[in-house]
């Protein structure tokens, strides 16, 4: 049999691109608003010539939308080539390894309707312990999961 293989969503990556988009849309605005625009500036200057609120925030805004769009980008490069591999021996997630045989249960319940479904597993000490696999997190789920299915009956 060969692997099956659920890569990172594309749902997921969508969304952080979007998110990504947005921060620097809105961040590029509030620049403007803060820096360039006269209008707004002489708007919500002070009679002693200092920035009100607003203008403040329009100034300092930017650059944490800026850092968030960094940490989202940098989440999407590290989290692409993410997947969930079912093997012969074992279901491997980046350095977890779960052999077939540790595995206890799995839960479907919630897979038609919420696209996720919990696997219960040992441990290396014998702890159980449960993973939650969705389909907004990785694509092909339903062939990973028939193939889990197959090899733990």
């Amino acid at each position: 049999m060969a692997e099956i293989q659920a890569p990172f969503s594309r749902y997921k990556r969508n969304n952080i691109l979007i998110w990504i988009v947005l921060l620097v849309g809105v961040g590029a605005w509030f620049a403007y608003d803060g820096y360039l625009s006269r209008a707004f500036i002489e708007k919500h200057t002070l009679e002693d010539g200092q920035p009100d609120s607003t203008l403040l925030f329009n100034r300092k805004a930017p650059f944490g939308m800026a850092a968030a769009a960094l940490v989202l980008g940098i989440y999407l490069a590290v989290s692409k080539n993410k997947k969930v591999v079912a093997d012969e021996q074992a279901l491997r997630l980046g350095s977890l390894e779960i052999p077939y045989e540790r595995i206890e249960s799995i839960n479907k319940t919630h897979f038609d309707k919420k696209g996720y479904f919990l696997l219960t597993y040992k441990a290396d000490q014998e702890q159980t312990r449960e993973l939650k696999l969705s389909d907004r997190s990785y694509d092909n789920l339903p062939e990973l999961l028939d193939t889990l299915i197959r090899k733990i009956s």
